[in-house]
């Protein structure tokens, strides 16, 4: 919360981070090789995101994204204003999304943080007989506060119910666990290639707020 001196106070900020990494093509490269042979081998790889946690594996590229993500997160908190120390695990998983393919409404419970790194993006198709109001392959986060956008009045920044990101390969997200998002239904013939990965915080009283 920021106080400023003539009374005016902002509540509630949701802090997100849209970075695209440098040099990123040569390891997305072996990224696509190795998660479409995961693919291969795994029916439900998308799906089963559970059983899986990408970080656990020693492929070089996954180690490189280990550890931009980790230096994403650390730049997160501080940006946050935490002040305590903070441990953290990942847990990452595929998404094969092919044509036709998206992700409904959703968030992600029991973890803190939580984010997005895009792989491979293909250009999507236009047609003219397709809705102007369709967004391929974009994804889309939803105002936290429930019904804020009621009472809207034209050009308040505060009230604009949707943030629409069309990614590109080598962007990484990274937003508060609790945030409604939707990934749109990719048109492309090819696969739309991304990891998403959850942070969570490993127990320390340290982070308990005083009561």
């Amino acid at each position: 919360m920021t106080q400023n001196s003539d009374g005016f106070t902002q509540l509630w900020p949701t802090l997100f981070l849209q970075r695209q990494l440098p040099s990123a093509d040569i390891a997305n490269q072996a990224l696509r090789q190795f998660l479409m042979m995961q693919d291969d081998s795994q029916a439900q790889l998308t799906t089963d995101y559970r059983q899986q946690n990408l970080f656990e594996q020693t492929h070089p590229a996954l180690q490189w994204l280990h550890q931009c993500i980790n230096k994403t997160i650390a730049d997160y908190l501080s940006r946050s204003g935490v002040s305590v120390s903070i441990q953290w695990q990942l847990q990452g998983w595929a998404n094969i999304n092919r044509q036709g393919d998206y992700h409904g409404l959703h968030n992600h419970p029991h973890s803190y943080l939580s984010g997005t790194y895009y792989v491979d993006m293909p250009e999507q198709p236009l047609s003219a007989r397709q809705r102007d109001d369709l967004n391929p392959g974009d994804i889309s986060f939803f105002d936290p506060r429930p019904q804020a956008n009621m009472s809207a009045i034209a050009g308040d920044p505060q009230i604009d119910p949707e943030h629409r990101v069309t990614p590109a390969a080598g962007l990484l997200l990274l937003w508060p666990s609790f945030v409604h998002h939707a990934v749109h239904p990719n048109f492309a013939e090819q696969p739309r290639v991304s990891i998403s990965f959850n942070v969570v915080l490993r127990r320390s009283e340290t982070l308990l707020p005083d009561q």
